[in-house]
């Protein structure tokens, strides 16, 4: 293990000499899609609890869609099936952006999570006590004050376990991103047994790496659940 890491290390971690690849690849994409798909999840979960239909069917049809389905089949859906129409070959910025495997890991990752979190946010809506509102509402409160200070740091502090949950199960899903060419763990872990003819040592380095990965994000989730419990108070 220790002599696979002083020769490959550096591919695992963050280039094999030409491109990013391994660890580095595999954050940048989870932190952009877990970022975009967090502030899009917001927003879908007030639509999915909005008493019109008009409002909430179409965000019921994006959640059970993408929540329903494997993110591998999403991947190739995006990389292989859109890709393969003509009219999206026919405009430029359509053919760039499909084109790339890239483009179209973050496009299904943010889609991916973002529905499971409306999901979450959702259920948070749903639980939140109707005695507060009702207070704030007898005192003159806005709507907004009333959301930024009273309700959402409250729903922050039931929802993140869950978030951080999603977070987790979509690192654990990612390495399906490496079937449409992604350099991520993965994938290196697969070119370098393919090199040394011996899988056992990459296999479990890339484990003990998805697990410091893991750790890394509970202990963040420490820090958030703190921070959010003092703006709570």
């Amino acid at each position: 293990m220790i002599e696979l890491m002083q020769e490959y290390g550096k591919a695992f971690l963050w280039s094999d000499g030409y491109h990013f690849s391994g660890v580095a690849v595999t954050l940048w994409l989870l932190v952009i899609s877990v970022v975009v798909g967090f502030c899009l999840a917001l927003p879908l979960a007030v639509a999915r609890v909005s008493r019109r239909k008009a409002c909430w069917l179409p965000v019921w049809c994006f959640s059970y869609l993408f929540r329903g389905t494997p993110l591998y089949v999403q991947l190739l859906v995006f990389y292989s099936g859109v890709y393969s129409l003509s009219w999206v070959r026919e405009v430029d910025f359509l053919n760039w952006f499909f084109r790339s495997g890239y483009n179209c890991t973050l496009l299904a990752l943010t889609l991916n999570t973002s529905a499971f979190n409306a999901e979450i946010w959702r259920n948070a809506f749903r639980t939140f006590p109707r005695e507060q509102r009702e207070a704030a509402e007898s005192v003159g409160m806005r709507r907004w004050t009333y959301f930024r200070y009273i309700m959402l740091p409250q729903m922050w502090i039931e929802s993140l376990p869950a978030l951080v949950n999603e977070m987790s199960f979509l690192i654990k899903g990612s390495p399906a991103i490496a079937v449409i060419g992604v350099v991520d763990l993965t994938r290196v872990t697969n070119r370098i047994s393919s090199v040394t003819y011996e899988p056992l040592s990459p296999i479990l380095a890339a484990g003990l790496l998805y697990v410091v990965i893991i750790g890394m994000l509970l202990k963040l989730q420490g820090l958030a659940e703190r921070k959010a419990k003092r703006l709570a108070r």
